[in-house]
């Protein structure tokens, strides 16, 4: 890489005026880190309210919530891009953009508006796992770590230099929940860490390694639906990558059962295996024989109701040994 390539972000000029753009909960730690760092939150730009549960009440998003408690103007333009929107944005004149999960693609007209450029959090290493799911995908391949890049940001998807990185380590039985619960938290920190060192001009934007890019796409019904011909590490990894939401699944006489809190209890094949086949129950789980090795699992949900411990499931709606449940693809 040449020293051409990389260059310095900031300093901030002195009472510099943020504009923050966020929308889920995720997203919450990051304005609250500005806002006590002592920034100036010029605006806070979130998706427009929307419609949710049977009675169709109208729901404000989690940073809209937090920005309002605050005292901050909320904007929630459709699109982006609309030149009405963008005008509003030239008024405000920012110097710095900081953008967590906000859900919408942002353009050049847009990214250019800010005298700093736009900063983005994104929940993996890049250039690993660009997109939309990055939590999820890292569990399901089975990564040992993952993390948070602060990126300064440009039109392609997730690709912009890297300004700086925080490694954090995957458990060994960790949830999408539970990952993305941990990422939340510390984003917070870590984007306090980011604005310091802008202010200072001492963060230097490096270009990302394209030889090293996967991407992590949005995570649909088939990635959640459980192969059992897989190793009881893998089925383990999709359960975990799926839980809370959307759940992964197998089917047994014609159900889909939500499956949850998988362990791996065998990571040796049988000579003949019998993928999906039912060993019994144990220690308050359900013994599932995988392409390789035995998977225990502590816990299940019927179409409809609620997740439910393994021995209260079973009670209920036995499934006996010998059973064996179905792969859904």
């Amino acid at each position: 890489m040449r020293n051409s390539d990389r260059r310095i972000l900031g300093p901030l000029p002195e009472n510099a005026r943020i504009v923050f753009m966020g929308t889920p909960e995720f997203a919450v730690s990051g304005l609250e880190a500005c806002l006590e760092e002592g920034h100036r939150v010029a605006a806070v730009v979130t998706q427009p309210d929307r419609r949710k549960g049977r009675g169709r009440s109208v729901v404000f998003s989690a940073v809209k919530e937090a920005a309002l408690s605050a005292g901050i103007e909320v904007l929630q333009p459709e699109k982006v891009a609309d030149e009405a929107f963008l005008e509003r944005m030239r008024t405000l004149d920012p110097d710095l953009l900081i953008v967590i999960a906000f859900g919408q693609v942002l353009k050049r007209p847009l990214l250019e508006l800010p005298r700093c450029g736009a900063v983005n959090i994104h929940a993996s290493l890049l250039p690993r796992y660009r997109g939309a799911a990055p939590i999820q995908w890292a569990i399901l391949d089975r990564e040992k770590e993952t993390g948070l890049t602060a990126m300064l940001m440009e039109e392609g998807l997730d690709s912009g230099p890297v300004l700086l990185q925080s490694r954090v380590a995957i458990g060994e039985d960790e949830t999408f929940g539970g990952l993305h619960d941990r990422l939340a938290q510390l984003s917070g920190p870590f984007l306090a860490e980011v604005l310091r060192r802008i202010q200072a001009g001492t963060l230097e934007a490096v270009p990302q390694d394209e030889d090293r890019m996967t991407y992590a796409p949005k995570i649909t019904k088939e990635h959640a639906a459980i192969r059992w011909e897989e190793s009881a590490a893998a089925v383990s990894a999709r359960i975990r990558a799926m839980d809370p939401s959307p759940g992964a699944f197998t089917l047994f006489k014609d159900l889909r059962l939500k499956l949850f809190e998988p362990r791996v209890l065998r990571e040796e094949a049988e000579e003949a295996p019998r993928p999906g086949r039912v060993l019994g129950y144990a220690e308050g789980r359900l013994l599932i024989e995988a392409g390789e090795g035995v998977l225990a699992v502590g816990a299940l949900q019927m179409p409809g109701k609620r997740r439910m411990p393994a021995e209260d499931f079973l009670r209920g709606f036995p499934i006996p040994q010998g059973a064996v449940l179905d792969s859904p693809l």
